[in-house]
């Protein structure tokens, strides 16, 4: 299977022979599990204090008082302290830093979410229902010049994307909603789109020039893991292949 490789302004250059790996069967099953495991392992376990709530001297009172048998401190209002039912009480069922919270995956099953998720950037269909947005023209993979990494500022990547037909997706990732529930209060108010992923060889420039696009993500195809290509747990996300990368996956013997 052939693919067109473009230039920085669009044209096409030449035609190469894609990797095996973009052939490789979809595994929606493996993905989930692999993003999961990634997202998990960045999770900091936490739990309260042992004592916390419990650094008083509060003792319940007799009965045939009148009032509840709570724990009350010995000085000022007498107010009830300790119980987990009272104003600086301790918690009754705390969150346990022992807790188990990170997902287990095994390697080799790794491996073919990644094979998998990479099979499906060039697939249209399923980029196009993720909710990415582009030109009609645009063909799949999206591949371009090695010159694309030389690029050092924003103003030149945005041409870039204008010629290749996705800066309609960086549009669309300049959109935001207020998160619902809880979460809006905790650091997380806004949910942001997700954009393009340009998977490079080799770093001379780009990652600081096109870093400032909202929901675009840089990464070396050496660290190119399931959560690039399938955020959220889900595949098709629209990617961009340099040169570097495409070479990268035909020779590695883990991607054929």
């Amino acid at each position: 299977m052939k693919s067109n490789v473009y230039s920085i302004t669009g044209e096409k250059l030449k035609a190469i022979d894609l990797p095996s790996v973009f052939s490789y069967e979809y595994r929606p099953d493996l993905i989930k599990r692999a993003v999961l495991a990634s997202i998990t392992h960045r999770i900091q376990p936490w739990g309260v204090s042992p004592i916390a709530g419990r650094m008083t001297s509060a003792h319940p009172r007799r009965k045939n008082l009148g009032i509840s048998r709570v724990p009350r401190m010995k000085s000022g209002p007498r107010r009830a302290a300790f119980a987990p039912h009272v104003v600086g009480g301790f918690v009754a069922h705390p969150p346990k830093p022992w807790k188990v919270i990170s997902e287990k995956i095994n390697n080799k099953e790794r491996t073919v979410a990644i094979k998998s998720a990479i099979s499906i950037t060039a697939n249209k269909e399923m980029v196009m229902s993720r909710g990415h947005r582009f030109l009609d023209n645009v063909e799949f993979p999206i591949i371009v010049e090695n010159k694309i990494q030389t690029v050092k500022k924003t103003k030149d990547t945005r041409d870039i994307f204008k010629s290749l037909g996705v800066w309609d997706d960086i549009i669309r990732s300049k959109s935001r909603t207020i998160r619902a529930g809880r979460g809006k209060m905790r650091g997380r108010r806004y949910k942001n789109k997700i954009g393009p992923l340009i998977v490079i060889g080799k770093d001379a420039g780009i990652m600081k020039a096109a870093r400032n696009h909202p929901g675009v993500d840089i990464v070396m195809v050496d660290k190119l893991s399931a959560e690039h290509l399938a955020p959220g747990t889900h595949a098709g996300r629209l990617t961009i292949w340099t040169e570097d990368a495409i070479k990268y996956l035909s020779k590695n013997e883990v991607f054929k």
